[in-house]
């Protein structure tokens, strides 16, 4: 199959720009700016990264347990109340103790353990690309929302006025004669009508450039043309195969299905040995009160070291580990069923999505022909209606017709570009990577991963949280106002 289609998407941009233009506006906006906008202040994909942050946490805490940990514990006693036949005991003692615990075998727990973090933080990671995905998607549909009803706003106010002009010409001529009192109850039905459907287009415009502002974080301007669509796939089998190879839900089931295997071979471990060795060192001051009366026949201080080697054998535990391990099992089958379901899932929607984007491209090409029929017609029967071989309903009709084209038209070019970008985005293409945007250094999650995976220094903090995301509180809310318009074929 070839990829004519995608030409029929892109056939009328120009057009559909024209039909849909805001006046006033500063500057014009296109779609890669308000891409670049959401990348750098949508709060949905900043709070995703501080989500895979975390995540990056586990491979340190993980790794944590296998190191040695150092820890010294002082203890001031003051002895209140002794023994009545105790002459020597004393009255305070200070204790400081200090140990060094290196563990040597867990059982492969800490191993496990960190082999699965790891598979969890490119899983988190395969997540993040997803909502990038996501958010561009919902941008994009915004931005095409914006152009289609700034478009189908203008269909309803021309289709206004121009029903305006034909009541007046109706009534004109019903006071001649020439028509009856049927004919202008008819064009004032229709009028009515039309000043209904503005009054919806309006509100569906307002509604849209509030969706806009929420996804992007400022309001929209003159919007130009979006850009063709890049790596369209010929065929669904070829969309298909980028999809299982790339999407990014399916990676991350992968790669929790492999951080649950992980699992299930660290809960084994409580089954198995631990060995660990250690170094206690323990100082203890009397202050003097050692002995009582004869304190000075004893030493006030002292000092003590040992050192040795621990082995824990468990023999029973009541079944602990067995149901850890069984727990941990299931867990991993749980995890495996999940990878085939998105791939159910992401197959079923990419020939759906592909099948969506080939309609919307026909619609297109039949949305053409019947404006232009449409238009054809009205010119037509208006010629008619002038010589009386017409009625004034006839008109009407032909006048809807020709609106409901046109809107048909806007509604089916916004539909595929809609279509083709969330193809690509379950083809794992529709990520900031993929589309050249101007935003600065794209986000790599990769660089957290790397600073934090080596980290043993308890201190060692990141600044205070702050967000990064912008507020809209400050944008003026959005209202109906576009410029002058000019119509297909005016």
């Amino acid at each position: 199959m070839n990829r004519k289609p995608a030409s029929l998407i892109w056939a009328g941009s120009a057009s559909l720009l024209v039909l849909a233009s805001m006046a006033a506006p500063a500057q014009a906006d296109n779609l890669r700016d308000a891409l670049a906008a959401a990348y750098t202040t949508n709060p949905t994909l900043e709070s995703a990264r501080a989500t895979q942050r975390a995540i990056d946490e586990g491979v340190p805490i993980n790794r944590a347990q296998g190191l040695p940990s150092v820890a010294v514990t002082a203890t001031h006693i003051e002895f209140i109340q002794q023994s009545a036949n105790s002459f020597t005991a004393p009255e305070r003692n200070l204790g400081v103790n200090a140990q060094l615990l290196v563990p040597v075998y867990s059982g492969g727990a800490v191993r496990n353990g960190i082999a699965a973090a790891k598979e969890r933080v490119e899983a988190g990671q395969a997540d993040l690309r997803n909502t990038e995905s996501t958010i561009f998607s919902q941008v994009v549909a915004s931005y095409m929302d914006v152009l289609r009803t700034e478009a189908l706003v203008a269909l309803a106010r021309n289709n206004v006025a121009v029903l305006r002009t034909n009541l007046e010409a109706t009534s004109d001529r019903f006071q001649i004669g020439d028509l009856t009192i049927t004919d202008v109850a008819q064009s004032r039905s229709r009028l009515a009508v039309a000043e209904g459907d503005l009054q919806g287009a309006e509100a569906n415009l307002i509604a849209a450039r509030e969706t806009y502002i929420r996804l992007v974080g400022n309001e929209p301007g003159e919007l130009e043309a979006p850009p063709p669509l890049p790596g369209l796939p010929d065929t669904v089998g070829d969309a298909i195969v980028a999809a299982l190879e790339n999407n990014p839900n399916l990676d991350a089931a992968k790669q929790r299905a492999q951080a649950a295997g992980f699992d299930t071979k660290a809960a084994g471990s409580g089954r198995l040995p631990s060995v660990n060795v250690f170094v206690n060192g323990d100082y203890s001051d009397f202050f003097g009160t050692l002995g009582g009366p004869v304190s000075a026949n004893f030493a006030q201080s002292e000092k003590t070291a040992n050192a040795g080697v621990r082995v824990t054998i468990p023999l029973f535990q009541g079944g602990l580990p067995a149901a850890q391990k069984r727990q941990a099992g299931a867990r991993e089958s749980a995890a495996l069923e999940d990878v085939i379901a998105a791939e159910r899932q992401i197959i079923a929607e990419t020939r759906a999505t592909y099948s969506n984007w080939l309609a919307a491209g026909a619609i297109i090409k039949s949305a053409q022909s019947a404006v232009e029929a449409a238009e054809l017609s009205l010119e037509g029967v208006r010629a008619e209606n002038s010589i009386g071989n017409r009625q004034i309903l006839d008109v009407l009709n032909a006048e809807q017709e020709l609106v409901n084209a046109r809107a048909q038209l806007v509604t089916a070019r916004r539909n595929a570009y809609v279509a083709g970008f969330n193809l690509l985005a379950l083809m794992g293409r529709a990520e900031a990577r993929d589309l050249n945007l101007d935003a600065g250094v794209l986000y790599d999650p990769q660089i957290n991963a790397d600073r934090v995976s080596s980290k043993m220094w308890d201190w060692d903090r990141d600044p205070k949280a702050e967000p990064k995301s912008t507020r809209t509180v400050d944008i003026p809310p959005a209202n109906a106002t576009i410029g002058p318009q000019l119509l297909p074929g005016e």
